[in-house]
C-alpha cells in the first residue's frame, strides 16, 4: 500500500464510520473496486483507533463526566440503571455510562465468538465475490430499516431518557453490524429511532455507545503489532491513516449532528440503496 492510499482509505473511514453507510463495507469495497491491495485487519483498526480520538475528543466534556461518575454508578448500578435509587450528583452521568455499558454486552460477545467468521468471509481474496455480495445485501437492507424507522420512529425522547431496555436493543444492533455492509453507526442510529430517539440524540448516543468496543478492537491489535512485530514503513502508513480518519471524523461527527436537527436520514437511506445496486451491476459484469 502507498502512503496516499493510506490517507485516502483515512478519509474514508473519517466520514463513512460516523455517516449510516458502512465503514467497514468502504474499506472493503474501495480497494476491490479501484484494485488496491486488501488492507490488514491492524491496518482497519487504526482507522478505527483514528475515528475513536475524534469521538473522545468532540465529546471529551461528556466523557469527563461519566468518568467522574464512576463512583457513583458502582455504588448502585441497578437501582441507577432502573432509576429505582434516589437521584444524587452526577446521577444522570452515572446512569448514561451504565447504559453505554449495557449496549457494549451484545456486541462484545458477537466480536469474540464471530470474528474469525468475518475475517474468513470478508477480508480473504477466495470469498471476495460472496463477501461484496454480502456487503451489497446488508446496505440496501439496513437502508430500508432505516427508512422504516424514519417513518414510525416518534422522535420524542432524548439519550438521558433511555432504559436500558432501549439501551439493549441498540446493542443487538450493534453486535450485528459485524457484519459488513451493516454499519456500525447505522444500526444503532436506526434501533435509535424505533425506539423513539431524536434524530440527533440517535447518533449522539450511537457514537459513545461506540467507544468501548473500537477500544477494544484497537488495543487488540495493537498487541497484535508487538507480538508480531512491524516495519516502520507500515507504521507509517497506520500513522497517516489514523491520523486522517481523526481528523475527518472530527469534522464529519459536527456535521452529522447538524444536519440530523434539521433534516431527516431518508438521504443515507438513497444512497446506501443506490450503493448496494451498484456492487451487485459490478458483481454482474466481472
Amino acid at each position: 500500500m502507498e502512503w496516499w492510499q493510506a490517507i485516502i482509505l483515512g478519509i474514508v473511514q473519517g466520514l463513512t464510520e460516523f455517516l449510516p453507510i458502512s465503514s467497514s463495507g468502504h474499506l472493503i469495497i474501495f480497494p476491490w473496486v479501484l484494485d488496491w491491495e486488501t488492507p490488514g485487519l491492524t491496518f482497519d483498526a487504526s482507522l478505527h483507533l483514528g475515528t475513536l480520538l475524534a469521538v473522545v475528543v468532540y465529546f471529551f466534556r461528556e466523557i469527563l463526566l461519566m468518568i467522574r461518575a464512576i463512583p457513583v454508578a458502582l455504588s448502585d448500578p441497578v437501582g441507577i440503571l432502573t432509576n429505582s435509587s434516589p437521584r444524587r450528583p452526577r446521577h444522570q452521568e452515572a446512569r448514561l455510562g451504565l447504559l453505554i455499558a449495557v449496549t457494549t454486552v451484545p456486541g462484545l460477545i458477537a466480536g469474540l465468538l464471530l470474528e474469525p467468521v468475518v475475517v474468513e468471509l470478508f477480508h480473504t481474496d477466495e470469498n471476495s465475490s460472496f463477501g461484496i455480495a454480502m456487503i451489497a445485501t446488508m446496505l440496501i437492507v439496513v437502508g430500508l430499516l432505516l427508512w422504516v424507522a424514519e417513518r414510525v420512529g416518534r422522535r420524542t425522547r432524548e439519550m438521558h431518557g433511555l432504559r436500558w431496555t432501549d439501551a439493549l436493543v441498540i446493542g443487538i444492533a450493534q453486535a450485528i453490524a459485524i457484519i459488513p455492509g451493516t454499519s456500525r453507526s447505522g444500526a444503532t442510529i436506526t434501533a435509535g429511532l424505533f425506539r423513539g430517539l431524536e434524530r440527533d440524540d440517535a447518533a449522539r448516543f450511537s457514537f459513545l455507545a461506540g467507544m468501548p468496543l473500537i477500544l477494544g478492537a484497537g488495543l487488540k491489535s495493537v498487541l497484535d503489532v508487538v507480538q508480531e512485530g512491524t516495519e516502520g514503513s507500515e507504521l507509517l502508513l497506520y500513522l497517516l491513516g489514523g491520523v486522517s480518519a481523526a481528523v475527518v471524523g472530527f469534522v464529519t461527527i459536527w456535521a452529522l449532528l447538524q444536519f440530523l436537527q434539521r433534516r431527516s436520514t431518508l438521504v443515507f437511506t438513497i444512497y446506501r440503496i443506490g450503493f448496494g445496486l451498484f456492487l451487485f451491476l459490478m458483481l454482474a459484469v466481472q
